[in-house]
């Protein structure tokens, strides 16, 4: 059986979004935490790594999000390593507060040589540090689903890395990506003449149900990005947002991502049908 480890955060304020809900990047940045916890309690800190020359970058996650989390919450997160392969582990994760199940996540980690940047074989030893009972897993990792193609009316901004969003891997930390993702779901249905304020006027709140991303090379400080967003799968109260991430100077896609979306009544936090105009005002951006 793989060894288990839990955490505890107290949501904070300033980790809170307008709806009053943790913002869903911070979900990433408690996982971050919790997984690097974890890997110390079995002997693997971040300082055993640089000594070994080797360091984890996240190649794919998802987060399923079932119950808001909000301002004085206390959150338990609970991880463990599902499997390894060659080059990559799978970690799981749980959010429970006040006895429910709030989230669940993974992410698929590569293991890295710190010089060439490039995967390595994981140590036998690392493995069965996390997994004592078991060999590693060697099977394929799941991929990540293609988007459909974008229709003409495709929405796309851009964005300069800044430092705040480097990490110390020199590279822009994986929960930014959501970041960026939350501001592009924001820009896009202004253009197309939904502003949050206008959606909070008609009473309705259009909530984040699941991410899934894909990490395909590192955004470096002051690199300038190109996010592009449509959406396929309309149904009568969810859609879903793809959204690309494309660095200017050479075209390199940098990561990509699909978000459900559900839409709720504002005072009785419940799915509402998509209202008919909206689906209107959007069809260009529509698959």
């Amino acid at each position: 059986m793989p060894l288990t480890y839990n955490r505890t955060f107290r949501v904070r304020h300033y980790e809170c979004d307008a709806y009053g809900h943790v913002n869903n990047a911070n979900y990433l940045r408690y996982m971050q935490e919790t997984a690097f916890d974890a890997s110390t309690a079995v002997g693997y800190a971040p300082a055993r790594y640089a000594d070994m020359g080797r360091r984890w970058l996240a190649r794919q996650t998802e987060v399923e999000y079932i119950r808001p989390l909000r301002y004085g919450d206390t959150v338990q997160v609970k991880t463990w390593v599902e499997s390894f392969r060659r080059v990559m582990v799978h970690r799981r994760y749980e959010f429970h507060c006040n006895g429910e199940l709030c989230a669940t996540a993974y992410t698929d980690w590569a293991f890295l040589d710190i010089q060439t940047g490039k995967p390595v074989s994981i140590p036998h030893e690392m493995v069965i540090a996390f997994i004592p009972d078991r060999q590693p897993d060697i099977s394929r990792r799941e991929r990540f689903s293609p988007a459909p193609s974008p229709p003409p009316g495709v929405f796309s901004m851009r964005r300069r890395v800044t430092w705040q969003d480097i990490g110390q891997g020199q590279h822009v930390n994986n929960a930014v990506y959501l970041s960026y993702v939350n501001d592009c779901g924001i820009q896009v249905a202004a253009a197309f003449g939904w502003p949050v304020e206008r959606m909070m006027a008609e009473n309705f709140a259009i909530i984040v149900r699941k991410h899934q991303i894909e990490y395909l090379q590192p955004a470096l400080l002051d690199d300038e990005l190109e996010i592009a967003t449509w959406v396929s799968d309309v149904k009568r109260a969810t859609a879903i947002r793809h959204y690309t991430m494309t660095r200017v100077s050479g075209g390199l896609l940098i990561a990509q991502a699909h978000t459900l979306y559900v839409w709720v009544d504002i005072a009785f936090q419940k799915p509402i049908r998509i209202p008919p105009q909206f689906l209107a005002d959007f069809a260009p951006n529509i698959v």
